[in-house]
């Protein structure tokens, strides 16, 4: 009776799988049903809802097949794999939005070989694929069952709470095939990979490939166990840490240790209250002393609060030096340091004036322009001596970084206030000369530019609430006295310039080097090399000499070294035994230097026809420049050579065309105009630029054409313009000075330059014989040794016979 019952349960069981050939599908994504599987779905698609329904209608049988694309909405045939499962629609349950929630199980694995129709609903021919119901289990099949228990075992304790539950149903289960469906439904694979399981028809297959996706699973577990477990270790190494600093400090509390960082703490409370800083400031190092209080002494942050508090103290906010308003003793010491320099020292001596009277005048903002060696640094310090300041100084050039002048914020690791604020902490006043060298040198680049940040540093209406980014509270700059020094104002830009007032200083002519030289550079060196003037006297004639052949500079910076030269060679003498006084006159001179490095112009012996004797200014002084015409036969052609500048050239031009338009009254030849004209001036590999030579080139012009000769004790300067107007040129001190070293004592300067010969010293001015002149027709009155000249035409007024004034002033 039990063997007909068994086979009868066997029957029924068998009728109740009979699955028909055509049932509707479902696709489904992110999921792989498995046969024996029992899952949730939500049908939401309407084509999905249409088969949901036509599979409800009949025997609740529909075929689940997982889409390649999960992202397609509404995939289609193609888009679908070929293998599935036959599933059973346990229960339905439909939505308010209109989806509906079923629960199937996956009942056997089929393939669909052909679609019946795919509007409303996909409906499919399946292929039926029949399973071995039972086997017969080997020793290698028994093993790797036993294989994939262990794994899960394993996976359970590492905290996959899954696969306890997956571990009590498949011990019951004989199957291996049915123990890789289960466990690959929980292991929650790839779809390719789950799909790959199902369609693996052999059980043993189909085990040893879910055995495999344990065991890498498995491994990544462990790895994420392990690096769980080392996140953990640190955070319990550091709670540790906590609770033991904890108990240090309780522990140095009852030792009275604790009382140690209190006084710290009120100490800088008393010197904050002590530097008298301004109520906003000190609201602010207020708070920042009270967070330090209630830091931990060994935190990262409390060493950076303390440094800025510490920063914040050590400025001067109110502590300044009393200016030395004593005018009488402020210009001796400018002139006891520096010979000259009349312009800045009356600068200087005006802004004292105004502090007497007007006690909170701000301060000004001066930029000393001027080639290297004219002591543009050295003035500032003799400067803050006079006024009793205290002098910082900072050198600009080459910086590219903005934080140099506003500094770093406090965020930033290692951070710094600004230069300007360093400066001031250095000085320790509030009010010093603030010396910044090289403005015209600062850099620019992806830091920033520096030249912009010091705009508001630089601006007495703007600096009195400086903003440093370190400090990040405003410090009152306005009481500073501002210095700047560049060798050119061209490269600074015009924004900063507009913010300072700008004093040239051209560079020192040969008097002043030789007055220099003997008040302040001899003694210095004698003094540097151990002698004295027992021991070495140079002449005024041998200084004069150095700076005319050995040195050519506006500054003063070779001649001292010139100087340590012959200081060096002597005292060499005076320690090998030679105790005598040495004197260095300008013949022996050589014999310590050597041969001359530069040659002085030689001195013209007689007049000579188509030369003409010029002046030029250089950043070194003024030169004589002898300037050489000279006609030939050929096609009217104008030659220029000499290293001659555009503006230079266009003076020849302009002296030229006057030449040829005023031809008739300066009885010159009408031939000329077919003839070559060779316009020449010596020592042709120095660049020469300007117009100041126009006067000059056509006096020589004039002179070759006319074949007259011209006055060699006579020297010129001047711009001409096409009709002959003679216009004012600059640097006729330096000119006027260049003319008297080469025995030359009348000069030719424009009428408009008279007032420039104030700027020349009294007694070198009583030497000189001054011609002003208007008109070219002016100097040609002048130039030729013959008291006849060129009538002008009636359009110029007529020419007035040479007077001589009592004061060396001769006017045409």
């Amino acid at each position: 009776m039990a063997e007909e019952d068994k086979k009868e349960g066997e029957k029924k069981e068998e009728d109740q799988l009979i699955i028909p050939d055509t049932l509707p599908l479902l696709p489904v994504r992110d999921v792989v049903i498995f046969p024996f599987m029992i899952v949730p779905l939500f049908v939401g698609r309407e084509r999905s809802v249409s088969a949901v329904d036509a599979a409800l209608t009949k025997d609740r049988l529909i075929f689940a097949v997982t889409q390649k694309d999960v992202t397609k909405e509404d995939p289609e045939a193609e888009d679908l794999f070929e293998s599935g499962t036959v599933c059973m629609i346990m229960r339905m349950l439909k939505l308010p939005d209109g989806r509906v929630k079923v629960l199937v199980q996956g009942l056997s694995r089929a393939k669909a070989s052909s679609f019946v129709k795919t509007r409303p609903y996909f409906s499919v021919n399946i292929a039926k694929i029949k399973e071995a119901s039972s086997m017969e289990l080997t020793l290698e099949t028994e093993a790797l069952m036993r294989t994939v228990k262990e794994q899960l075992e394993k996976l359970a304790t590492l905290g996959k709470a899954a696969f306890q539950e997956v571990m009590m149903v498949i011990e019951n289960i004989p199957d291996p095939g049915r123990i890789a469906d289960l466990v690959a439904s929980n292991l929650g694979l790839k779809i390719e990979d789950a799909q790959a399981v199902l369609e693996t028809l052999n059980p043993v297959k189909r085990l040893e490939k879910v055995n495999d996706f344990i065991v890498k699973e498995l491994q990544v577990s462990q790895m994420q166990a392990k690096i769980q477990s080392q996140a953990k270790e640190e955070m319990d190494k550091s709670q540790r840490e906590y609770y033991l600093r904890e108990q240090i400090r309780a522990i140095k509390n009852e030792l009275g240790d604790m009382e140690e960082a209190t006084e710290e703490i009120d100490e800088l409370r008393k010197k904050i209250k002590k530097s008298k800083m301004p109520a906003d400031v000190e609201k602010e190092a207020l708070k920042q002393a009270d967070r330090l209080e209630m830091m931990h002494p060994d935190a990262a942050e409390a060493g950076l609060t303390r440094t800025y508090l510490e920063w914040l103290v050590d400025l001067p906010w109110s502590k300044g030096t009393k200016d030395t308003l004593n005018l009488k003793k402020a210009k001796d010491v400018l002139d006891s340091d520096h010979y000259d320099l009349e312009k800045i020292k009356e600068r200087i001596l005006e802004y004292l004036a105004v502090r007497k009277l007007q006690k909170k005048t701000k301060g000004p903002i001066l930029c000393f322009v001027g080639p290297p060696g004219v002591g543009k640094t050295s003035l500032g310090k003799s400067i803050a001596k006079a006024m009793g300041r205290q002098f910082v100084r900072i050198s600009l050039g080459g910086i590219k970084d903005e934080a140099e002048i506003r500094g770093h914020r406090r965020t930033y690791v290692g951070a710094l206030p600004g230069r300007i604020i360093q400066g001031i902490k250095q000085a320790g006043t509030v009010n010093p000369v603030f010396m910044m060298d090289e403005i015209d040198k600062i850099g620019m680049d992806f830091r920033g530019d520096p030249s912009s940040a010091l705009l508001e540093v630089l601006d007495p209406e703007q600096n009195y609430a400086f903003s440093d980014h370190y400090l990040n509270v405003p410090f009152d700059l306005s009481k500073v006295m501002f210095i700047t020094t560049a060798n050119m104002a061209d490269p600074i830009p015009d924004p900063l310039r507009d913010r300072m007032e700008i004093i040239e200083l051209p560079g020192y002519t040969e008097e002043e080097k030789v007055a220099i030289a003997k008040k302040f550079l001899v003694s210095r060196q004698l003094k540097e090399h151990g002698l004295t003037k027992k021991l070495l006297m140079l002449p005024d004639e041998a200084v004069k000499r150095i700076i005319s052949e050995y040195t050519r500079e506006a500054g003063l910076r070779n001649l001292e070294r010139e100087i340590a030269s012959l200081c060096r060679k002597v005292a060499r003498k005076v320690a090998e035994g030679k105790k005598a006084l040495t004197t260095i006159n300008e013949d022996s001179l050589h014999e310590y230097l050597g041969v001359p490095k530069f040659l002085p112009e030689a001195e013209q012996e007689e007049d000579e026809i188509g030369v003409a004797t010029g002046l030029a200014w250089t950043p070194v002084g003024g030169e004589i420049l002898y300037i050489e015409s000279t006609i030939m036969k050929g096609k009217g052609q104008l030659t220029l050579t000499g290293h001659l500048g555009d503006v230079m050239k266009e003076s020849a031009q302009a002296a030229l065309s006057y030449a040829r338009s005023r031809s008739k009254e300066l009885n010159i030849d009408e031939e000329f105009k077919e003839r070559d004209i060779h316009i020449h001036v010596p020592s042709g590999a120095i660049p020469k630029d300007g117009p100041s030579a126009g006067i000059t080139m056509a006096s020589s012009l004039i002179s070759a054409l006319t074949k007259r000769p011209i006055r060699k004790d006579l020297a010129m300067t001047g711009e001409i313009t096409l009709r002959g107007r003679v216009l004012p040129v600059g640097g006729v001190k330096e000119k006027c000075l260049a003319a008297l070293r080469a025995k030359i004592k009348t000069i030719v300067i424009p009428d408009r330059n008279k007032k420039d010969l104030e700027e020349i010293p009294p007694d070198i001015r009583k030497q000189l014989t001054f011609i002003p002149v208007k008109h070219m027709d002016d100097v040609l009155g002048v130039i030729f040794r013959k008291k006849t000249r060129p009538q002008r035409t009636e359009a110029k007024r007529p020419a007035g016979k040479l007077r001589r004034a009592k004061g060396r002033l001769a006017r045409p």
